[in-house]
């Protein structure tokens, strides 16, 4: 049976309540969910706990849950790219538990793969480890650290088939595999979809026994954080050019 709906909206429909737990894939602004981000900040929805690398950038991606007031807690590694997060992190407005990337990335493996915890030496001796379990094996000491199964996970792949097997671009792949198993309901965006059967199965990286719902990508301007640019070899400067 298809999981194509006809929209975000009808996609999230009946999954979006406040005070959920949203996990959310991309790094930065890249290989974000943003029709179905968009979506989310359309809802109305609050009172969310929001998890993804970071929360994007101000009025980009993640960013506008923040400026609309909808999120009550951030699981994230890193939130240098938002003023506004950070503002609102620093007044106690929102609260905030960091997690090294390595360790958010296998938190939400683990929730995919209904492994309830596991221990790792990262954190060990630091602020992320405080208050947590640890444990010694072959005389190092590990902390113990949750897995994440979260209410809903929305994820941004390149191609999928209507049965919600998913490909990712490049970079894109970032965080959205984990997310997408991490899950009790995902809704994956896709920028090509076909029909089942034409994805070649050794590029499939989701398969979509761990997709709910499935939608269309609208054709939208992929955004870059920071751009950056550098004197291509044996090209002269317009500037002394025209100097």
């Amino acid at each position: 049976m298809s999981k194509l709906k006809s929209s975000a909206a009808e996609a999230l429909h009946d999954v979006l309540r406040d005070g959920i737990t949203v996990a959310v894939g991309g790094f930065g602004l890249s290989g974000i969910p943003a029709d179905l981000i968009a979506a989310v900040r359309e809802s109305g929805v609050r009172n969310l706990t929001v998890v993804s690398n970071n929360m994007g950038v101000d009025g980009k991606g993640l960013g506008v849950l923040i400026e609309a007031g909808q999120v009550r807690k951030v699981i994230a590694s890193y939130v240098g790219e938002n003023k506004l997060f950070a503002e609102q992190y620093l007044a106690g407005v929102l609260e905030v538990e960091f997690t090294p990337q390595g360790t958010l990335a296998e938190r939400l493996r683990a929730g995919g793969a209904g492994i309830p915890a596991f221990y790792t030496k990262t954190g060990v001796g630091t602020l992320v480890a405080e208050g947590k379990p640890h444990e010694v094996f072959d005389g190092e000491t590990y902390v113990r650290e949750r897995a994440i199964l979260a209410d809903v996970a929305l994820v941004h792949a390149h191609t999928a088939d209507t049965d919600g097997n998913l490909i990712y671009r490049y970079t894109a792949r970032n965080f959205n595999p984990v997310v997408a198993t991490a899950g009790a309901v995902t809704i994956a965006e896709a920028e090509v979809i076909v029909e089942p059967g034409a994805l070649d199965p050794n590029h499939i990286v989701t398969p979509g026994v761990y997709v709910q719902h499935l939608v269309q990508a609208s054709n939208r301007v992929k955004d870059i954080e920071q751009r950056t640019v550098r004197p291509r070899a044996g090209l002269v400067s317009p500037e002394l050019v025209n100097n």
